[in-house]
Parts: C-alpha cells; structure tokens; sequence
C-alpha cells in the first residue's frame, strides 16, 4: 500500500456497489481518463448516483480480493460532461425520472440541463409526462441531492470526518451547515456516535474559541456521561466535576465553568442537590438520572400501597400441594420466605450460590399459580432467561422481549399498556440497571406483584445505578436474605470458596490429586506464564480430565481488555489454538479481529431488529465473504451480520467478567494478575467463581488474589435511591 496522494478529474460513476446510509461508507466504481475498465473507490462519499462526476482525492491501495481501488480522502462533484453521463445521473438520482423521460430531457436541454434545475426548474414542463406536480417531486429531489452534497462540501472545506453526514443531514436537513456553524456540540447530544472530541475538532476548525460556553457546557455533559456509564454513578460531586473538565480542557477558569454549569441547569439538561444524607453538597446529576432516581421511589411507592391481599391461611392451604410437586418439605425459612413472597406487593429474594435461591423462587411461583395469579417470568438476558426457564419450567423471555421493544428506543408495555400479568418475577436482577427498572415499573398495574431474585454480592448492572442493592439497603422493601448452604451445596468447593471470597478470606484447596475436585487456585507471579498456563488448561489439560469440550464447555473470564492476559490477547492465542486458520474456512477482517467459521463470538450491543443483545454468546454457523457477511446462531436465534456490523461482534473464547454477568458455564478459567489490580475487587472474584456450574481454575499471583480480597469498597457507586425510597416511605408511613 502507498501513502503517496493521486488526484483524479473527472472520473464518472458507473454503478455503485454498496452504500451504508447510516454512516456515508460508499463502494463504487467509476469510468477513469487513462484507465481501461472501470476502477473502484471506496470511503464516505454519501450516497452516489450513476453518471455523476467525481474529483477524487485518495491513495491506492491493493485489497487482497476487490484488486486496485482508490481509498478516497476527499472528492467534490463536478457536472455531467457527456450527454450519457447526464442521461445516467437524472435517472438514478431524480425521484421520478426514468431512462426514457431522462433522455428527453437532456435532448431539449443538452448537459445543461443541471443549470436548468437550478436556476429555472419551470422549463421542464415543456417536457412530455413532467406535470406541475411531478416537477414538484423533481424539485424537491433535487434541492436534497444539492443539499447533501453541499454538507459533504462543508465538511470536507473544515477537515471534519464526512462520516456523519448522513445524519447529520437527515436531522437538520437543508438548516445543517446554519446549525453547524451556531453551535456543532449539539451533535454530541443528538446523534449517536458522535462524541464531545469529534464536535470538538469540527467545532475548533470552525472558529470557536476554546473557552465559549458552548465547549465548557459540552466538556461538563460529555464528562458526566463518562463518569456515570464508565462507573454506573446516578451523580457527580461539583467539585470533583469542576475539577475533572477543568483539567481535560487544560483550563484554570472556574469561573465560567461555574457560568457553564448555570447554562446547563437553566437548560435543564442537569440537576444540582445537596444530599444531607450522605453529607454531600451540590451532587450534580444529569436530568434523566434524576428523574429516574424520583421515578423509582415513586412508582415502588404506589405499587406497594395499592393493596392486593392473600390471606396467610390461603397460602398455609396450598402448601402441602406446592411441597408435593417439588418433592421435599420446606424449611422453616423457606416456608417464611414463601409467606412474604406471596402476600407482599414487592419482594427480593437474594442470597449466595447454593443458598437456594432457586428452589425458593420455584416454590413461590407454584405456590402463586396454586393460588390462581397469572405469572410472567423475565431476565436481563437471554442466557438468564433461558436458566430461569429450565429451573422453573415456564416460559421465561428477556425483560426487553416481555416488555417489547420498539424501534423508537421505548417499550410497547409502559405508562399507557400495562402489562396482563398479576405477579412479574425478574431474576438476575442484579444486573437491572436504573433505566431498565424504570421501564419495568412503568409497565406494571397497580395491582401486580413484583418479586425480585439475584444475588447482591455480584458486580452491579453494567448500566448506571445500584438497584438491587439500594432496595435492599433502603430496608423498606421487604426481602429475604438467605445465608443457610444446603449440604449438598457444601461440598462444593466452587461453593465454599464463594463464600469464603464473600467474607475476604483466600478460597480453600482440595486435597491433593482429589477426584471430585472442582475448585484449582494455581499460582504463578509471571503473567507470560500465566498465558500460557490458561492455554494449556483450555485447550489440553480440562478437556482431556473432565471430557470437556474447550469450544462449548469452557469460558475463560478476565478483569481487563489489556495485557498479556486480558480479552484481546487471550482471543487471539486461543482462537489460533482451538480455531487456526485454514484454506477451507473462510474468513472475515474487522481491526484487530479475524472471524471464522466455527469461532465463539459475543454481541458487544442490543440489536433489537435481530434481537441479539448486549452479552449474548454465539458460534459463527458460515462466512460469506463474497457479500462480506456471517451468520451466527445465538442461542436457537440465527441471525445475519453484515460487515457494517461486525463493530458489533467481538471474538469470546475469552471474555470479561462483567459480560459473563447472568450466565453459567461447565467450567470457568481466570487469571488475576497484578496487571488488573486497577480492576481487581471481591465482588469480581466472587462473580467470575460464581459463573462456574462444574469446574473452576483460577490462575495468578497470591498478591494479586490479596489485593482483590481487600478491595471491598472500591467500585461504590454514586446513588441516592436507597435515601430517597427511606424518605417516601418513612413520610407516608406505610412501613
């Protein structure tokens, strides 16, 4: 590949290959002066049409399948030279003009017919078949084609990436460049995609000075956005705000951006409270997650005060009925735990592995169905959801197919379409994050019943908000904690060792050579080794003990991304152990990633169209590089990902933690490492030991494991909905 720079006039459209209107990225080929055939170019040109001229500004490069093709940096569209050239262009690019009225056109008005668009579109109605309301659709198409182009232009002429334009042109309209050019950081509030630092550049090359308010007010936005998706905080302290945007702008005046601050809240895109409870002044929260927080609190309020009474004698009645189904006697505990279910509005089940969470859960939804209420049972995944199924034998779907999903980001079930359900069971709701708690309670009658199960010592949701936790930490909501670990439970080591994780103390061993081991702590201070140690494990020691299969039986969970041992290096190393190349497997490229027939993938976000979401573990079934596409089937749901997707897509032979969150495997292996101490926290260990069904091989430093163990605090989140729930209760005296 060469870096040297060509310039090519006059290069005329003949067909285009493919276009991807969300982000401009356009393959086409094109007749050059001095070229013989056609030659392709590829990069953001918008959309393109047939017979339009091209001056191209790009690199040659040779693809190892597509041959030559021109890699465009810039390009401006020139006119039409040839009467063919025009022909070709109003066809494809004029709504509503075809071959045979387009060669009409252009023998009245020769090449300059273009001009006529422009100046007098009126004279086209000498033209056979153009009436006044067709040249209307002509004019309109027209005036967009232009527009478009001209964005492409602008942004091209201020060095800004024309990635966006497609969207940026579909908001604004004909008004985008005026838009652009009064205030280019509202993009990073409209569109997705684009980031405070892309406005930013597009912003600087138009003029903006580095200290207007239109930066600062964005600089304070984009911060609490990261701070709050990165940590899962609801707010941020103002000083510590101050301070963060005052040092990524490189700036020393707090003056104004206490002005910003003032903007954004008279804009009221943020909220700033003192929270006396937590002895913190001026806790700035982005508004969304204020009202969410209030949302909460009120809508659990009224759900709980709207009485649905069952009589304890009623639910003392059906008992022996639910213990004969499951074939034992609950426990004293159990059987209190069951009572409380049943007859309370809202209730949490939660408790370590082996505390039997599960069997209490089963026993509350036989004991409600006895009663004849209709039950709906969901998680936030479909790993989860699919457990939840096979340990209760009902349906069990994800919270965004129960709530169902719509295109425009909200829920078919909400505020106006309850849902028809007089219990909803949500498990793993440890992983429910404030917004999608929102959007469960919105879709909730009055007269439903909320029990929630999941496990409070696992890492929060990977979304903003403690939810679970900060019920539970309220004590306002009735709940029951189980702490007893059945004997059967007991020996399990996996188990013991959850435990005793929970509680800072380092995990037990087996005995030595034990055949019933399920549980390895294996140490080793080099990370190198420690590689190649998770290699071995994976794809030769495990299988060959336990008869295990490495690709569908056993997942490798890490703390990081990074490092000898972190996702991306031990994909690599594992795919080229358990999935090497081959002539007879087709593959596909995306940065760092190959992706071949056989591969174990995970989907890196929710795709509702394909419903195929944030976590969801897959095997790729085929490559199609021809139409650079995969299929995957995830979980009985086979689906087609095109290349424009596969951003979406990342390898999973090893994956991180907080992915692994609602899922179990055969066997689990993880490294700890002092590479990860950033990262290191005992509700990571806890989680990534708990993921494990059969067998669990830790691999790592002692050191490492210590400073896991210690780290009980860090990772709290910053939330008042414990507070605020305390508050609404205690005033209205309802417990």
């Amino acid at each position: 590949m060469s870096d040297e720079l060509s310039y090519i006039t006059g290069a005329e459209v003949q067909s285009v290959v493919y276009h991807n209107s969300e982000n401009g990225y356009t393959i086409a080929r094109v007749r050059v002066k001095d070229e013989p055939g056609t030659v392709s170019i590829v990069g953001t040109m918008g959309e393109l049409t047939a017979g339009s001229t091209l001056n191209l500004h790009g690199v040659w490069t040779t693809h190892p399948k597509f041959g030559r093709q021109l890699e465009v940096r810039t390009f401006e569209e020139a006119r039409p030279a040839t009467e063919n050239g025009v022909i070709k262009f109003l066809q494809s690019s004029i709504k509503g003009v075809g071959a045979k009225t387009a060669a009409l056109i252009v023998e009245e008005f020769g090449v300059e017919v273009l001009d006529v668009l422009d100046d007098n579109p009126e004279e086209l109605l000498v033209i056979k078949g153009i009436s006044k309301n067709k040249l209307e659709s002509i004019i309109e198409s027209w005036g967009k084609q232009r527009e478009i182009k001209n964005l492409l232009v602008f942004l091209q002429t201020h060095s800004v990436p024309t990635t966006f334009a497609g969207k940026i042109f579909h908001l604004y309209g004909a008004q985008a460049e005026a838009k652009l050019r009064e205030n280019p950081y509202d993009l990073a509030y409209e569109i997705r995609g684009v980031g405070f630092k892309t406005a930013d550049i597009m912003a600087m090359k138009l003029g903006f000075s580095p200290d207007c308010a239109q930066r600062l007010e964005a600089a304070v936005i984009y911060h609490m956005f990261m701070y709050c998706e990165r940590g899962g905080h609801m707010f941020i302290p103002k000083d510590k705000l101050m301070a963060d945007v005052a040092r990524m702008l490189d700036t020393s005046d707090f003056d104004k951006l206490e002005l910003a601050l003032f903007g954004l809240e008279e804009k009221k895109r943020i909220r700033i409270e003192d929270l006396p409870e937590q002895q913190i002044s001026d806790a700035v929260y982005l508004m969304h997650f204020f009202h969410y927080e209030n949302e909460i609190t009120q809508r659990l309020y009224q759900l709980i005060s709207h009485p649905t009474p069952v009589s304890r004698k009623k639910i003392d009645k059906t008992l022996p009925r639910v213990e004969d189904k499951l074939g034992f006697k609950l426990s004293d505990e159990q059987r209190e735990a069951v009572f409380e279910a049943c007859s309370n509005k809202a209730f949490i089940i939660t408790g370590g592995p082996g505390t039997g969470k599960t069997t209490i859960t089963k026993a509350i939804m036989l004991t409600l169905k006895e009663l004849g209420l209709k039950i709906k049972q969901a998680a936030p995944t479909g790993r989860a959801a699919k457990r939840m199924s096979e340990a209760t034998g009902e349906q069990a779907l994800t919270v965004h197919r129960l709530l169902q999903y719509q295109p425009n980001g909200g829920f078919h079930y909400c505020e106006d379409q309850k849902l028809k359900a007089d219990v909803l069971v949500i498990d793993e709701a440890s992983m429910v994050d404030a917004h999608l708690f929102v959007a469960i309670l919105r879709s909730l009658p009055h007269t439903c019943r909320l029990i929630l199960v999941g496990d409070v010592n696992q890492l929060p949701s990977v979304g903003p908000g403690h939810v679970l936790g900060d019920l539970i930490n309220s004590r306002r909501i009735p709940s029951a904690v189980l702490t007893h670990i059945f004997r059967q439970a007991q020996e399990s080591f996996i188990v013991v060792n959850a435990h005793r994780i929970n509680n800072g103390k380092f995990p037990r061993q087996h005995p030595q050579q034990a055949p019933e081991a399920d549980f390895f702590w294996i140490p080793q201070e080099d990370s190198v080794k420690v590689q190649k140690l998770i290699l071995d494990s994976v794809c030769d020691r495990i299988p060959q003990r336990y008869g295990l299969d490495p690709l569908r039986d056993i997942q490798v969970l890490t703390p990081m991304h990074k490092g000898d041992v972190g996702t991306q290096a031990l994909n690599i190393a594992l795919q080229e152990r358990l999935n090497p190349p081959s002539p007879h497997k087709p593959e596909l490229k995306r940065k760092f990633n190959i992706f071949r027939e056989g591969d174990r993938v995970i989907q890196l976000k929710n795709n509702y169209d394909k419903e195929v979401f944030n976590g969801d573990l897959g095997w790729i079934m085929e490559v199609d590089p021809d139409n650079n596409e995969l299929f995957i089937e995830f979980d009985g749901n086979r689906v087609s990902i095109e290349a424009s997707e596969l951003d979406e897509l990342g390898l999973a032979y090893a994956i991180s933690v907080h992915k692994s969150q609602g899922s179990e495997y055969q066997a689990v292996v993880m490294p700890i490492v002092t590479q990860h101490f950033m990262l290191l926290q005992r509700n990571l260990l806890y989680t990534g030991l708990t993921r494990a069904r059969e067998l669990a091989v830790l691999i790592g430093s002692d050191r490492a494991f210590q400073i896991g163990l210690n780290n009980a605090t860090a990772g709290t989140r910053s939330t008042h909905l414990a507070h605020r729930l305390r508050t609404m209760f205690d005033q209205n005296r309802l417990l």
